[in-house]
């Protein structure tokens, strides 16, 4: 079973859907003693960081999580999900992450970059709509998704790694930013693999391949 964590920041019958359509078995759960039953782990997340981070800690799941992710779980955080494993967020303030990774979470810039004879442009934030992105480095969660393959992302915060090592993906909007995320079993991305048709099911896939195996 893959537990996707329920802490009220997600729609999270999507993301439970895709896994079911792909053949592996995936429950929502609100309470943070069956995370020790599950394969793997979904983090899921929409909205403000600090109000995403204090609801996970309301509902108990902050100390559970990070016991998994030390035992070598497959952990899977998708969008806010990603930004809650860094060091902190600029998001309306100052406020701490996990500090899983280190890093921040910062916003995008007001304007894309200048090109020769032309100023730069606004940046229309945040960004909604379909991406490309380039691997960078090879994982597993990326098997069978060719390079250049385009995600459905919707965010005005990206994350910036102090170890560019744990990138596996980059996508770029006005900046080049960290698409996919992994260092060994933690694995997050910026995108909604949920949403993301074909490619985004295949993501789901081989996360949930890995969590059989563990």
């Amino acid at each position: 079973m893959i537990a996707i964590i329920d802490s009220g920041i997600a729609n999270l019958r999507s993301v439970q859907k895709g896994f079911e359509r792909v053949g592996h078995e995936a429950k929502v759960v609100e309470d943070p003693r069956l995370l020790p039953e599950a394969r793997g782990i979904v983090l899921p997340g929409v909205g403000a960081f600090a109000d995403g981070i204090a609801k996970l800690t309301a509902a108990g799941f902050i100390e559970p999580l990070l016991r998994q992710i030390e035992r070598g779980k497959p952990v899977l955080g998708i969008c806010l999900g990603l930004h809650f494993l860094f060091s902190e967020s600029e998001e309306f303030g100052r406020h701490r992450g996990l500090d899983i990774l280190r890093g921040q979470v910062v916003r995008f810039p007001p304007e894309g970059p200048a090109s020769p004879g032309r100023p730069p442009a606004p940046l229309k934030v945040p960004l909604i709509g379909w991406v490309p992105i380039e691997i960078v480095r090879e994982a597993p969660l990326l098997r069978g998704i060719p390079d250049g393959s385009h995600f459905y992302f919707v965010h005005s915060y990206y994350v910036a790694p102090s170890d560019a090592g744990v990138v596996a993906a980059t996508a770029t909007y006005g900046v080049p930013f960290a698409a996919v995320i992994r260092r060994e079993n933690l694995m997050a991305t910026q995108f909604h693999p949920e949403k993301s048709q074909t490619l985004g099911l295949t993501l789901l896939r081989n996360f949930g391949d890995l969590a059989a195996r563990c």
